[in-house]
């Protein structure tokens, strides 16, 4: 049994509590929801409430997670790359393309599935489905990713994540040229009005966010840039680029173009610092660009495409 609470937002008032719920908890269904309300798992302000019940801003709803069916972690056959392993963590450079954990249409072929296949001791924090897992990067970003091995780690590096000392780097490649050699966008972030997959500038309820990046190289029509986050918004540096009319190549969701690239946002998350949960000594992972990454820089440096 896992229980969570969650305080809602001013951006989610109005809703039925059985719709913000598969928001804010991604991998359970609106049903699965529904029948937690129905057998009196789910709470608003300590009290009983229906489906139907529409929330309001400063609600807290606390939820009691029953093991389903999905809960099972079906392990998969996968060989992982793992750049630094301790008693507390392990940093893996995940590849393009894999899902971190299990949600609808992906529940055995993620890297949590496969670290269940090797057979890791995880943190449990975050229930069954995403055991180890205290951060994410999007399925079609590649690179670093920490995942605690035992709860104490998961606590301290959740800290460390929400005091912004845990400092993670990314590489991207964007649209057009950006003049300037560096540049800081401040843009509230929350989900986008018209479509609830996306994400999108919202100055009113948006959650406060800064990208800060630098210009590596600039091409005829593209520029490569180094991207430090002061915030952890879901999907913030795509936002925010595609904000400043320079949205990542490859990224069809926020504008992105895709002639040298169409299997998503080129973005590359290349570094990663953190403090060791026990020792309190400072932890730096740096990893180079993936192949067809880097294929495509040395490429534009060439002008062959």
């Amino acid at each position: 049994m896992l229980i969570k609470e969650y305080t809602v937002e001013k951006q989610y008032e109005g809703l039925r509590v059985d719709q913000i719920l598969p928001i804010l908890e991604e991998g359970y269904s609106r049903v699965y929801f529904s029948f937690l309300i129905k057998k009196n798992k789910v709470h608003v302000n300590d009290k009983e409430i229906s489906p139907s019940y529409r929330i309001k801003e400063g609600d807290i709803i606390k939820v009691e997670f029953k093991e389903k069916e999905g809960d099972f972690i079906k392990p998969l056959e996968y060989q992982l790359d793992v750049v630094y392993e301790d008693e507390d963590v392990l940093v893996i450079n995940k590849p393009q393309g894999l899902v971190v954990h299990p949600s609808v249409g992906h529940q055995d072929d993620t890297l949590v599935n496969a670290l269940v296949y090797n057979n890791y001791e995880l943190s449990t924090i975050n229930g069954k489905s995403r055991v180890g897992i205290v951060h994410r990067i999007d399925k079609d970003t590649s690179g670093l990713l920490l995942v605690c091995k035992n709860d104490f780690a998961h606590n301290d590096i959740a800290d460390q994540l929400r005091d912004h000392s845990m400092n993670r780097e990314y590489i991207a490649l964007v649209d057009g040229v950006i003049e300037a050699s560096q540049g800081k966008i401040v843009g509230a972030i929350g989900r986008d009005k018209t479509n609830r997959m996306k994400m999108a500038i919202d100055k009113v309820n948006g959650k406060e966010a800064v990208t800060h990046f630098e210009v590596l190289k600039k091409f005829d029509k593209y520029t490569l840039i180094l991207c430090k986050l002061e915030t952890g918004r879901t999907h913030q540096i795509r936002v925010h680029m595609s904000s400043i009319n320079h949205p990542l190549v490859g990224d069809k969701v926020y504008g992105g173009s895709t002639h040298l690239y169409d299997k998503g946002q080129m973005l590359h998350a290349y570094k990663l610092t953190f403090t060791q949960p026990h020792t309190k000594k400072e932890v730096v992972v740096e990893i180079p660009l993936p192949e067809y990454f880097q294929k495509i820089i040395d490429e534009l440096e060439t002008k062959t495409i």
